[in-house]
């Protein structure tokens, strides 16, 4: 049924993904080695990546490597984006591996073949009309900076990053307009593995080194900035965070506080940054929580953050959390990279995650107040054991029913006056997993035979799903149902 839509007539739907979930051709046309090649896969990634005696090292004798392969995008890149566009995208979020440019991080000249690979990806792109936003660091940092220098906390890599981004932005600025600096950068406040490329062995255990590391980064994101706009002013340039919306399990005010405590810990402290271009007031709270003393900040740095902060904010949203402090005895969930206390009100995916569309309202209505800035949904989706039939079809009506409370969230939002610029849900193809680098946890429209074992033969099927959206796009929002579907 076709209603009258809130979502504007530039809306950007599309979907997302990451390189080193995708793309495979780990070791091809000169790509070296990144921190995501080194995670096995199964559950127990991160309990392995981040143990006391985990040095970067790969065991093949012991554990698959599932992001060698990803799905194989670095050869399937041309149907995939057409896949894309039978969808109807208007853009697509990939990110772009920093060692497929310079091998090591730290080179004089990139490397040819990578700039050559996505600057076809963005032609491919165009051609169908798609909008490329580009990711320049998404949980792939070259493994030479992690083991060499330590990860971010080493105040060198602002200086290879941003010899990084003037290759892109040269390379890649007048065909692209969108870019995300660093991906969930707020997310190494529980996993520094993935954002910073710090491990047990070389830091990530103390907080100094992970506010350290978030210092140079932000830092960093404002000279990407400055890149940017000094080539193109049109260039828009956005941070991008793990936005999970926390609640205080009750209206005991011990709750209430821990629950703004955290908001401001995981949601905001980043975006405080990166957003407003200064340290937040609650700072000094932090670091004393933390015994962070001493950080290396220089007047250069702040008047640097505050010149250049970013365009727009984009988050992902897959799930809420709750906060409780003065009990032990409350059931748990898992989310997103961190998980909480489990809110009766809710129900859960097969991963665990609470399903909470009205947090998203909630989300992008508070980070509008907060911020005044545009905001972007560029990850948002349902993990799922799909079944593919005989007849090679996905009914993923669970999936539908995430995405549609989700978009109407969204829809809702605007109706509050928040400027919402896009909509890329996760995964919109099935990709490795970050979190379990299992390729049974599945997000995509379109299916990939590839199974956790590596078997398969990458096959690519349209699920239900992919149906649905392509309705959802060509109605810009007003058309929700599954009525009539022609699968």
């Amino acid at each position: 049924m076709i209603s009258k839509t809130n979502f504007p007539k530039n809306f950007l739907w599309g979907g997302a993904t990451a390189a080193n979930q995708i793309e495979g051709g780990y070791d091809l046309d000169g790509r070296g080695m990144s921190i995501a090649d080194t995670l096995p896969g199964g559950k127990n990634r991160f309990k392995i990546v981040e143990s006391d005696d985990f040095d970067w090292s790969i065991d093949s004798r012991k554990y698959r490597y599932p992001n060698h392969l990803g799905i194989d995008f670095y050869h399937h890149y041309q149907s995939d984006i057409k896949l894309f566009s039978e969808m109807g995208f208007k853009t697509y979020r990939f990110s772009i591996a920093w060692s497929r440019i310079f091998p090591r991080g730290d080179e004089e000249y990139p490397n040819k073949a990578g700039l050559r690979f996505y600057s076809e990806v963005i032609d491919e792109c165009l051609k169908y009309g798609i909008e490329p936003v580009i990711t320049l660091s998404h949980y792939e940092l070259p493994l030479f900076l992690a083991k060499e220098y330590g990860g971010w906390k080493n105040r060198k890599l602002i200086d290879f990053f941003e010899k990084y981004v003037q290759v892109i932005i040269k390379q890649f600025g007048k065909k692209v307009k969108y870019f995300l600096t660093f991906n969930e950068i707020n997310s190494a406040g529980q996993h520094p593995v993935m954002g910073q490329g710090m491990i047990p062995k070389t830091g990530s255990l103390n907080k100094q080194n992970v506010f350290q590391a978030w210092h140079n980064q932000f830092v960093a994101s404002s000279r990407a900035v400055k890149i940017a706009h000094d080539f193109n002013r049109n260039i828009q340039v956005g941070c991008m965070l793990l936005y999970a919306t926390s609640y205080a399990y009750n209206s005991d005010p011990r709750n209430q506080l821990a629950n703004l405590q955290n908001e401001q810990e995981f949601n905001y402290f980043c975006g405080d940054v990166q957003i407003r271009g200064e340290y937040p007031a609650y700072t000094n709270r932090l670091f004393k929580k933390y015994g962070v003393k001493n950080l290396e900040i220089t007047d250069q740095d702040l008047s640097e953050l505050k010149k250049y902060p970013v365009d727009f904010i984009s988050i992902s949203y897959y799930m809420s959390t709750a906060i409780e402090v003065t009990q032990n005895s409350h059931d748990t969930a898992a989310g997103n990279l961190i998980g909480g206390v489990r809110n009766p009100y809710l129900k859960s995916s097969e991963w665990d995650w609470q399903i909470d569309p009205t947090g998203l309202r909630i989300a992008l209505d508070k980070l509008y107040d907060r911020y005044q800035k545009p905001i972007f949904v560029v990850e948002n989706g349902l993990g799922a054991k799909d079944k593919l039939t005989k007849d090679n079809k996905v009914y993923d009506e669970y999936r539908i029913d995430y995405l549609r409370s989700h978009i109407q969230a969204i829809s809702e939002a605007i109706a509050d006056g928040v400027p919402v610029m896009g909509y890329t849900p996760w995964g919109c193809i099935d990709l490795v997993s970050a979190s379990t680098g299992e390729m049974s946890k599945r997000y995509g429209f379109i299916y990939v035979d590839l199974n956790d074992d590596g078997t398969g033969s990458l096959q690519r099927f349209k699920k239900e799903s992919f149906m649905w959206y392509q309705r959802v796009i060509k109605t810009n929002g007003a058309d929700l149902s599954t009525d009539g579907l022609n699968y």
